[in-house]
């Protein structure tokens, strides 16, 4: 039995043995990836330095808010990224990945605002003059939008009086309102803050109340005058 295993076992392949040829040829593969490894740490030691040499000119310069790279991989961006927050500056990385993507710094007293951010994420040039007439423009246009929908409440207010009135007073009672309350506003006798206060339009509906029933009693009295004599 055991004669038979030993011969099945010397009947098997052997893995093949390592020729002195092979062990040169993976001892150098591993000191030419070595020396890669080496080489790149040293460029990237090197690309820090003077990252940080320029990082350093650009704090010393009172006349500068923000600097701007040229694009780069994302390891390099690193490099920049942790350069600047030691320097105590705020980076932003822009553009698109693998394409034109670019890491801009700023001074923290002239940190970007979201408007000039989202204007670089679109790949545009900042300007501030434009963009004060931008934001005075968007202004203007908040301010008539609000005006609108002021005018639009105000008109529906003003319809539901109508309608309950016209259902009280009837059509031609309302008209009548309606004009006395049109005149005062178009000459400037109601304030704007009381344009949409329902007293006003109540009290002007009891003004006319009064002064019909003071016409009716004034005929009233002129008839029994007449029949008198």
């Amino acid at each position: 039995m055991a004669d038979l295993l030993g011969s099945i076992l010397s009947s098997m392949d052997k893995p093949p043995a390592v020729n002195d040829t092979q062990k040169k040829l993976i001892k150098k593969q591993k000191e030419q990836y070595e020396k890669h490894q080496a080489a790149e740490k040293a460029k990237l030691a090197k690309f820090r330095k003077d990252i940080e040499e320029k990082i350093n000119k650009f704090l010393q310069d009172p006349s500068q808010h923000k600097h701007k790279f040229s694009s780069m991989s994302k390891v390099l961006r690193s490099v920049i990224h942790d350069a600047a927050d030691i320097a105590g500056l705020t980076a932003f990385s822009f553009g698109e990945e693998e394409v034109d993507r670019y890491v801009m710094l700023f001074k923290k007293e002239f940190a970007p605002s979201e408007d000039e951010l989202q204007a670089y994420r679109r790949g545009e040039d900042w300007n501030p003059e434009k963009a004060k007439e931008v934001a005075k423009q968007k202004e203007r246009a908040k301010k008539e939008a609000e005006e609108d929908e002021k005018r639009s409440k105000e008109q529906a207010v003003y319809s539901r009086y109508q309608k309950r009135n016209e259902k009280r007073l009837g059509k031609e009672a309302a008209k009548d309102a309606e004009k006395i309350i049109f005149t005062n506003r178009q000459f400037g006798f109601v304030p704007s803050e009381n344009k949409r206060d329902q007293r006003s339009i109540e009290q002007t509906l009891a003004d006319l109340k009064a002064r019909k029933k003071l016409k009716v009693e004034h005929n009233g009295q002129s008839d029994s005058s007449s029949t008198g004599n």
